[in-house]
């Protein structure tokens, strides 16, 4: 019996074709002798791999180091390979800076971010033989869109007034073409950029076949005619040569007529474009299961013709519709959408310049070997009449005290060389000798001695650093240098709470700046809010200008500086009710920390629509305590209490400051929350034991010296000064960007005048969700307003709203501050009962 062979010798040419193409190789493209060799295609290819990383990290480090290592790269010759590679700034060194000021400030500009993709997908086809795109085709829009964006960025900059920061966009190649077509053709330099534009797209992308709709569809019916002619004569071909006589009669065929045979073609073919149809819709990438398609299409065309059997015509039944919803993971949103970015909200926020900060000249020793000589013998005459022996004294100059490290002899009591602390100030004639007696972590004893000649630490000094700049804590504090000249560097996160206290004048507001513009320097506002509170109305007013970036105050608010007692008891309160928001939050995220959440968050594990939002750091600062326990007391301890002891979980961090630290303002269940404490010069020792669980702070020398105890270990720095004008500055710099609609508003806390509010609720006026949120409430038997935001979709003063109602309602009980409110009712039954009774009323 013959066999149809209909489109099945094309089929598998058609298929060798393709794995064929599949393979790479270099022969027929690359006819040099050695780079057949497939270890030298290897290594080329790692070379551009790894080529096009290097300079990819190069040209984004330039965006932020490129003004810093022009004058590096442009002076190598002067300077030398080595120093100047120390000099350079950027991410890959000198190399890195080299490549990238070539490549983007000298020729390309911007477009140059466009020669590492090539790159590696000219490696990546060489070391694993696929081709991500068609190189041929990405070589020539790589160089393209290297010259026309390069001339697009220089016409721009040449059209601006004046050379700007942003003019390397063009590069020297862009700039210098911008140039001469500006003196060619002015302002027709735009329309020859979309000309040639849009050619590039018309013959890259052959725009040709849109307008060729017309041929293209004839060319197809004639395919098609010449096909089915095709599969016509094979048919006639295959029945010829058959017996039919010993199977079936020419009756029996149904198919013997030419114009049956014809329709019958037809009908097959349309069968077939209806599965090819199908089966492109369904996008199937296995290969396999395309091969065995098409096999089954050769095998329909065959078997009507090799059994002699007539095709049967079945009814089309309409099927009923069927339709899958597929929920995207968390992976595949990431790789759609990419991780959720917070900063997006406020993409062009600058971060404040050094050059904001003011720059009082190199830090220089002020201690002289005079003076160091002069106190290391007093120190050693002073021990030795107490017959007290030495084996070694060593010092270590800081910034204002000098340490000087002794190791006493064998049999000498640590308690001893204590005592002598007022004789070895009289011998010394110096103010503030602080001994360490032994010094942690050392087997030596310790004598802090005054500089006559102090240093003054500047807040540029130690901002412009890398151990604070490359920082990578949470919320980065940088307080000053300490004794040995070292920048200190802490993470008010870790602390988690700090309690600061000093005299007048000592320093305790210049320390809060510090603090506040150490956070302003590394976090962008949508990571970091602060909640101020200043009841002496003049040390924090500064920071209104940043009200919209980083301020935080109650939706009531007048302002986002806080200076009226009672409202800093709602602002307390309000921060309770957010920390235990968030804390909900956290529990239906199955997180234990704001530094898991937000991660979850960023990876779009959570879904906003169910309440989850990305949650800032909050910092919450008190000027001056002091006044608000006279004015509060318990109103104002409790909530600080309640803070101090759960909010560190999820980011509200506490920094409190006092000059008085007597044992009424630092309480116990204050001075017990608190583990980080920070002392400026105090009056007298039993403050210095209340602040620091040690004496020492009365002996410090004023002017920023502080001492900061964190667990066990107490540590001398000297603060770093920031000015009020350089406060100003950071702040109009900050406050001149675009912002917030308005501050970060804090969840509403009404107080004691809540219970008033519900005798005047109109229960006939009820909200639209009223009944709904008496059966939430009813069967979590929780009577909360975040409850019924987070489950009813719903905004905080609605929620408010229909809690007052609730409770006029007798359905929760009166408010209780920070606690959730009673559930009255303990079933549903109940409760219908009472709604319908409203309803009839």
């Amino acid at each position: 019996m013959a066999k149809n062979t209909y489109k099945s010798n094309t089929f598998k040419n058609t298929k060798q074709d393709k794995k064929q193409s599949k393979g790479f190789s270099l022969k027929g493209k690359l006819r040099l002798g050695f780079i057949k060799d497939r270890r030298v295609q290897l290594t080329l290819g790692l070379f551009l791999l790894l080529t096009s990383i290097f300079i990819f990290v190069a040209c984004v480090s330039y965006l932020f180091t490129g003004k810093a290592d022009q004058s590096v790269v442009e002076s190598v010759g002067e300077t030398g390979l080595i120093a100047s590679g120390r000099e350079a700034a950027n991410w890959m060194k000198l190399w890195g800076a080299y490549a990238s000021h070539y490549l983007i400030f000298k020729w390309f500009g911007i477009a140059a971010f466009l020669i590492p993709p090539f790159l590696f997908v000219g490696g990546y086809k060489i070391v694993f033989g696929k081709a991500l795109v068609n190189i041929q085709r990405a070589f020539i829009f790589v160089v393209f869109f290297l010259l026309w964006i390069s001339l697009l960025m220089g016409s721009m900059i040449k059209g601006g007034s004046g050379v700007s920061e942003w003019s390397f966009y063009s590069g020297g190649l862009g700039y210098e073409l911008a140039v001469i077509f500006d003196n060619l053709m002015g302002f027709g330099t735009i329309l020859l950029l979309v000309f040639t534009f849009l050619v590039f797209v018309i013959f890259f992308f052959d725009i040709k076949q849109i307008f060729s709709t017309k041929n293209t569809l004839s060319n197809l019916d004639n395919a098609e005619e010449a096909e089915k002619e095709t599969v016509i004569t094979e048919t006639r071909e295959t029945v010829k040569a058959e017996d039919l006589d010993d199977e079936l009669d020419e009756d029996e065929l149904e198919l013997s007529s030419e114009e049956e045979l014809e329709s019958w073609v037809l009908e097959m073919k349309e069968d077939k474009k209806a599965s090819v149809d199908n089966s492109i819709e369904l996008e199937l990438s296995d290969e396999n299961e395309k091969e065995e398609e098409e096999e089954a299409e050769e095998l329909i065309v065959e078997k009507p013709f090799a059994e002699n059997r007539p095709i049967p015509q079945t009814e089309k039944k309409d099927e009923p519709s069927f339709e899958v919803e597929i929920k995207e993971s968390s992976e595949a949103l990431v790789e759609k959408v990419g991780n959720y970015d917070p900063t997006l909200d406020l993409a062009k926020y600058q971060y404040p310049s050094i050059e904001l900060l003011k720059e009082y000249g190199p830090a220089k020793i002020q201690v002289t070997k005079e003076e160091l000589q002069a106190n290391k013998d007093r120190i050693v005459e002073t021990l030795t009449n107490f017959k007290i022996g030495i084996s070694s004294i060593k010092a270590t100059i800081g910034p204002t005290v000098t340490l000087y490290e002794i190791i006493p002899e064998a049999g000498v009591k640590i308690s001893k060389i204590k005592n002598l602390e007022d004789d070895i100030a009289l011998s010394l004639a110096a103010l503030g000798i602080r001994i360490i007696a032994p010094i942690p972590g050392k087997g030596t004893i310790g004598i802090e001695v005054p500089n006559k000649n102090k240093e003054m630490v500047s807040m540029r000094s130690v901002v412009a650093t890398d151990k604070f700049m490359n920082s990578d804590k949470a919320l980065p504090v940088v307080l000053g240098k300490t004794i040995s000249n070292e920048v200190f560097v802490t993470d008010l996160a870790k602390m988690p709470h700090l309690l600061m206290a000093g005299a007048t004048g000592q320093g305790k507001s210049v320390g809060l700046n510090a603090i506040l513009t150490s956070l302003l320097y590394k976090k962008h506002p949508s990571q970091l809010k602060f909640v101020l509170v200043d009841p002496k109305k003049v040390e924090l007013t500064i920071y209104n200008k940043i009200e919209r970036h980083f301020l935080a105050m109650l939706p009531d608010g007048e302002e986002a500086i806080i200076t009226d007692t009672k409202k800093v008891i709602n602002t307390l309160n309000s921060l309770c009710i957010e920390m235990d928001q968030r804390y909900d939050l956290l529990k239906d995220a199955a997180c234990r920390n704001i530094k898991e959440y937000n991660q979850k968050f960023v990876d779009r594990r959570l879904n906003p629509e169910k309440g989850h939002r990305y949650l800032p750091y909050i910092v919450l600062v008190i000027d001056e305590l002091a006044d608000l326990m006279m004015t509060a007391g318990k109103e104002v301890e409790t909530p600080i209490a309640r803070l101090a002891q759960l909010a560190r979980a999820i980011g509200i961090h506490l920094v409190v400051a006092t000059q008085r630290p007597s044992v009424n303002v630092i309480t116990g269940i204050i001075k017990a929350n608190f583990p980080a404490r920070l002392s400026f010069r105090v009056t007298s020792k039993i403050d210095s034991r209340t602040i620091l669980d040690t004496g020492g702070a009365d002996q410090l020398i004023g002017q920023g010296d502080m001492l900061l105890s964190m667990g066990s270990e107490i540590t001398r720095i000297q603060c770093a000064f920031v000015d009020t004008p350089e406060v100003d500055d950071i702040c109009d710099f900050i406050g001149g960007q675009q912002g917030y609609s308005s501050a970060y508003m804090l969840p509403e806390f009404t107080g004691d005048d809540a219970d008033s509010s519900t005798s005047t609720v109109d229960l006939s006026d009820r909200d639209t969700m009223f009944n709904e949120a008496a059966r939430l409430i009813v069967s979590h038997q929780q009577g909360s307003t975040s409850l019924i935001q987070r489950k009813l979709k719903l905004g905080y003063n609605r929620a408010g709203r229909i809690i007052d109602q609730l409770e006029a309602a007798g359905i929760v009980g009166p408010f209780e501050g920070s606690k959730a409110r009673e559930v009255l009712i303990s079933d549903e039954y109940s409760l219908e009962q009472l709604l319908n009774s409203l309803d009839d009323n």
